[in-house]
């Protein structure tokens, strides 16, 4: 028989579960306001990306790629012969060669690398053709100029006056002992009394964009250590270790002594642990600890930095040492630089 009192009661519970459920998935769903979508966005490393990002920012404002950004954003240190860490200009091996690393990946994991690459000054661009005109991932040396020269791309000598200079001076003691921070200008006017001369640290542009679209791609690109032994390749070039992005999570990449960031597949470990819902900050910061934690000795006496980006368009960083900086550019803001955090 049908209870009109009963069925009151149930009808009350029912809109009383449904109103709780709608509470409840409000809660979850990811709100869509400024800061949950913060892209267009470009970060990089250390102050030189100031003046990378801006041209990155020309792609990005217009409505570009965020693949299109990252080449076009590396292609300024790669070109400016006074810095001395990234391409044309960077210092030498100890031999006297001015060899090039460098790698790239778009949205759809696709990717590509150059590794000792000479007498090409924008190498990010021989990656982003051996991902897109070959089969392979990495070309090495001899057979990555031999493609680059196919291509179209020049042939030039990037050892400069001024690095070469340096390299003249290194070879009368030939004594290997990187500075750490030596990217950094701020390190630079704070710390002259650690600068023996010419001696001068090499590092990395790593770069990670957001388009309009919500597209994230990476770039990475480095003249490698200063005076390094010949052939000598670090983390920059290599997918996982210098740069990994993941479209549906985030983006990552890499500053410092490659080893060790090879030794822990660092960017794709930092993309891994946003999977798992840490923060950018608390991912890198976690990498970091792994390194120190497998080698607390070594650890105190190198930089190692990352950096990275979330599908929403939230950064952050952590190094070894003190006096890691990167350079974040969006709509609100085109020049900032941030000191990141540091362990030591």
């Amino acid at each position: 028989m049908f209870n009109r009192r009963k069925f009151i009661k149930a009808s009350a519970l029912s809109a009383g579960l449904l109103a709780i459920d709608k509470s409840s998935i409000a809660e979850v769903l990811p709100k869509k306001d400024s800061k949950a979508a913060n892209f267009p966005i470009v970060i990089s490393t250390w102050d030189f990306g100031i003046a990378a990002n801006a041209d990155a920012w020309k792609v990005l404002s217009t409505g570009g790629r965020a693949l299109d950004a990252v080449e076009q954003g590396v292609w300024v240190p790669e070109a400016d012969e006074h810095n001395q860490s990234v391409g044309y200009g960077g210092l030498p091996d100890r031999d006297g060669h001015v060899t090039l690393d460098a790698c790239i990946m778009d949205e759809l994991g696709n990717c590509g690398a150059v590794l000792a690459l000479e007498h090409i000054k924008h190498p990010i661009s021989v990656a982003r053709k051996v991902m897109e005109k070959t089969p392979h991932v990495m070309l090495a040396g001899d057979g990555a100029l031999q493609f680059a020269l196919e291509q179209g791309f020049k042939k030039e000598n990037l050892l400069t006056p001024a690095s070469e200079k340096a390299w003249k001076e290194w070879l009368k003691t030939a004594k290997y002992a990187p500075v750490m921070n030596i990217e950094n200008k701020l390190y630079q006017k704070a710390a002259p009394q650690k600068l023996p001369g010419n001696q001068y640290n090499h590092d990395t542009i790593g770069m990670l964009a957001i388009d309009a679209k919500g597209n994230i791609s990476g770039a990475c690109t480095t003249s490698g250590m200063a005076y390094k032994l010949h052939g000598r390749i670090g983390d920059s070039p290599i997918i996982g270790a210098g740069l990994y992005v993941d479209n549906e999570v985030g983006g990552a990449t890499s500053t410092g002594v490659g080893e060790e960031v090879v030794r822990n597949v660092g960017s794709f470990l930092v993309v891994e642990l946003m999977r798992q819902g840490y923060t950018p900050e608390a991912a890198c910061k976690e990498a970091v600890m792994r390194i120190i934690k497998k080698k607390p000795e070594t650890a105190k006496n190198i930089q190692v930095g990352f950096l990275a980006i979330n599908k929403k368009g939230e950064y952050g960083a952590y190094a070894i040492q003190q006096g890691f900086s990167y350079a974040v550019c969006n709509a609100e803001k085109q020049d900032l630089l941030i000191k990141g955090k540091s362990y030591y």
